[in-house]
């Protein structure tokens, strides 16, 4: 009895044991994370705009008030989200990412009111060969020059949309990312992005859609990107379709506590008759120094050269503007790994800051108000990473 009592006990154990493994191993081969950034400010900001200029207003321009308020994202824009991964066998893997974008200073949603704003995609990731993923996702010259600009596109004061497209952010993409040693290859096709109509529709493939490629190459000294965009957005008409052409090529230079960056981005965009709304040319320098480990410093310059704009899409005589620029001053200090304080100051010249629509067509919320030419923003706030 005693020998049938111990085998019992053995044949329980072991199948305690194999259950145990089993578990464990299906834990291991899967992975959910929750993710997030929140971060919120004191703003100042001088020769803001009391009006908020729009189609309906002709882009008009309201009288010039200093304003001071709280504002959410100043380093970054305040997020949550959820990434995960399967592991498939033979270095396969199914990915996805649902990332949502809200202020924190009212509790709203971010991106129009959208659940998952900044990012919603699937897709499958292989060991040798890359990452395929499908949904709402950045466009590759916004991901192609990620890492040449000074501020990363801090939320507040760097002209992102500028740099990257106002359309860095897509609906309804198809997205291949590959990693070959130091290099990363990117590729997008967007089947309708409706920012100006209405996205994909019935028997007008090309209406809304969207394409681009980047190509880096980053060394623990040295990095170099170029990058190509098109979007084919909806403008007056169903019928006007037009092309909103960006490319460009942008480096980086790493020596000892100071990392310096710099970029060219070129910039087209006609209507479906060939009627050219916006030429520029876009250039930046900055530098990022780690003074102590735990405070960072940014200095940055941009200057866009612009040929032509017309910021209405069409609706208004297109003029020759005035070409803006902007510098920009960040001290970010560390109190741990996961949360830091910030001041962060920037001066524009011949548009608000970010070079907002009411001088050259990109919309970020910094209207400069009615007979003024520049515009100053100092913020000091705190960011939380989780």
């Amino acid at each position: 009895m005693k020998g049938i009592h111990q085998r019992r006990h053995l044949r329980k154990a072991l199948l305690t044991g194999c259950a145990t493994f089993i578990a464990g191993a299906a834990q291991a081969q899967s992975s959910i994370t929750l993710y997030g950034v929140v971060d919120a400010n004191i703003e100042y900001v001088s020769n803001f705009s009391s009006t908020t200029p729009t189609a309906a207003n002709r882009y008009t321009s309201g009288p010039a008030h200093n304003l001071v308020r709280m504002n959410s994202g100043g380093l970054s824009g305040s997020r949550f989200g959820l990434r995960g991964t399967e592991d498939l066998g033979g270095g396969l893997q199914a990915v996805f990412a649902l990332e949502n974008g809200f202020t924190v200073d009212d509790g709203k949603l971010g991106f129009g009111g959208r659940m998952f704003g900044r990012q919603a995609w699937v897709g499958l990731a292989s060991r040798d060969f890359g990452r395929v993923t499908f949904g709402r996702q950045t466009t590759s010259i916004y991901d192609g020059f990620a890492n040449f600009t000074a501020a990363n596109y801090t939320n507040q004061y760097e002209p992102a949309g500028a740099i990257g497209g106002f359309s860095a952010r897509s609906d309804n993409m198809s997205k291949y990312v590959g990693q070959f040693g130091r290099v990363t290859a990117i590729a997008h096709w967007t089947f309708g992005n409706g920012i100006f109509g209405a996205g994909e529709t019935p028997g007008q493939f090309r209406r809304d859609t969207g394409y681009g490629a980047a190509l880096n190459y980053q060394s623990d000294v040295f990095g170099i990107g170029i990058a190509y965009d098109q979007y084919n957005p909806t403008l007056a008409a169903s019928s006007d379709i037009g092309s909103f052409k960006r490319a460009g090529i942008a480096g980086s230079y790493a020596a000892g506590p100071a990392k310096f960056v710099g970029g060219y981005r070129w910039g087209l965009d006609k209507t479906g008759s060939n009627a050219t709304l916006w030429h520029d040319n876009l250039y930046w320098v900055g530098v990022n120094y780690q003074a102590t480990a735990a405070l960072g410093l940014t200095l940055a310059y941009y200057y866009d050269d612009i040929s032509l704009a017309n910021v209405s899409l069409g609706r208004l005589p297109a003029v020759r503007a005035k070409n803006p620029w902007q510098i920009l001053f960040i001290a970010d200090y560390s109190l741990s790994k996961t949360t830091d304080i910030y001041l962060t100051t920037a001066y524009a010249k011949n548009a608000g800051l970010n070079f907002d629509v009411s001088a050259t067509g990109f919309v970020n919320g910094y209207f400069l108000g009615a007979g003024k030419n520049d515009m100053l923003g100092v913020a000091a706030g705190i960011r939380k990473k989780f």
